[in-house]
């Protein structure tokens, strides 16, 4: 039987005053002491009967939740993030309107957090083979003290679920990240003689030409690689000078697919821009993020697109254009996905989850579990 909206929020309400509770919880990056606090109020959600693995990196604590005395290969992980971006006063005081909660993180991801911690401890015990629950506090700086350094340790699964916000679609590919500067070097003269000079600006501006040549700013959604022109600048102050030095910063984000990049050294990725540049201008990979893919046709993602359909939604197959911290299961040729609530306004003013996607969600996280076993 299909439940309607109203029924499907009626279900949700026991989950919602943990919900607004975590999400009053200040847990941005530079807060480290409600990072900790909104751990903590998650443990203490999952409750007692599980061990409970502790980790630090960087000033960032995570955890690992499981049901069993020493820590096994997981054939499902839950991953949920409990950090947020910062937001006003206000955002951090969540209220109701109608089927939308609002606040900050209520849709990126504190609300999904609490229906994996509340799927989990019903499921955990009972299932013929191990789930584990992934708690990180870092996923909006990055990822790499929390995700990325509990593999580092040693933690692996078969399948990985991360609750960011998909309304109940499968997100199996996300694009990676790559910030590069172009360095140009010019020579500096008094600007009424330019001819004795060689302006640097100039060349940068060229240089950025010829990357945008190769990658054109997108004017609507294209799953390609964009490069976004984020800033140039050059050290030269005075205005009756050439400059002998400029910079311009790219952000570039690319997909699975595209060899330029994916499994390419930084030193690959700076060759191929500075062959993109006039001569003069160099190219220096200061941040490199890979991209993620899951196997569309891998038995664990169709069990949860199943899942999602059996609760009249459509478990669609969806990209994601930002980096998340499924890349770092990727790198080991683990399938991860992104699978969580509805809403919209992520890391925006009036940011909300949908409360009528709660209950469909938990209930097909529990169907997907059983329907593996």
């Amino acid at each position: 039987m299909e439940l309607s909206p109203e029924m499907d929020l009626v279900g949700s309400m026991d989950l919602l005053p943990p919900a607004e509770e975590l999400l009053g919880i200040r847990s941005t990056a530079d807060r480290p002491h409600d990072l900790h606090r909104a751990l903590e109020f998650v443990l203490d959600l999952v409750g007692p009967g599980f061990t409970v693995e502790r980790f630090e990196s960087g000033g960032k604590p995570s955890a690992l939740v499981y049901y069993s005395t020493d820590r096994p290969h997981f054939r499902v992980l839950f991953n949920a993030h409990l950090d947020v971006v910062p937001g006003a006063d206000s955002q951090f005081r969540p209220r109701r309107e109608g089927d939308r909660l609002i606040a900050r993180g209520a849709q990126d991801m504190k609300l999904s957090a609490v229906v994996l911690a509340s799927v989990f401890r019903e499921t955990a015990a009972q299932l013929p083979y191990p789930i584990g629950l992934q708690l990180v506090t870092d996923e909006e700086v990055g990822g790499r003290d929390g995700t990325s350094h509990q593999v580092e340790q040693g933690v692996t699964a078969s399948f990985v679920v991360i609750g960011e916000h998909s309304a109940l679609r499968v997100v199996a590919e996300s694009k990676g990240l790559i910030t590069v500067r172009l360095n140009a070097v010019g020579r500096a003269a008094h600007s009424a003689y330019q001819w004795l000079g060689d302006n640097a600006v100039l060349k940068v501006m060229r240089a950025v030409d010829g990357v945008l040549t190769a990658y054109p700013v997108a004017v609507g959604e294209e799953w390609r690689t964009t490069v976004n022109v984020a800033r140039v600048s050059s050290g030269n102050q005075a205005l009756n000078q050439v400059p002998a030095d400029a910079t311009a910063w790219l952000d570039v984000r690319f997909p699975p697919e595209d060899a330029d990049f994916t499994g390419r050294t930084r030193e690959e990725v700076a060759a191929h821009f500075t062959a993109l540049c006039p001569p003069g201008v160099t190219a220096v990979v200061d941040h490199f993020e890979p991209p993620h893919r899951a196997d569309p046709n891998g038995p664990d993602l169709a069990a949860l697109q199943r899942a999602a359909r059996a609760q009249g939604y459509s478990g669609d197959l969806l990209r994601k254009h930002g980096a998340a911290d499924s890349r770092f299961y990727f790198q080991r040729g683990i399938d991860a996905v992104i699978f969580g609530v509805g809403g919209d306004g992520q890391h925006g003013p009036d940011e909300y989850a949908d409360l009528t996607t709660v209950e469909p969600y938990r209930r097909a996280l529990i169907a997907f579990l059983e329907g593996i076993a």
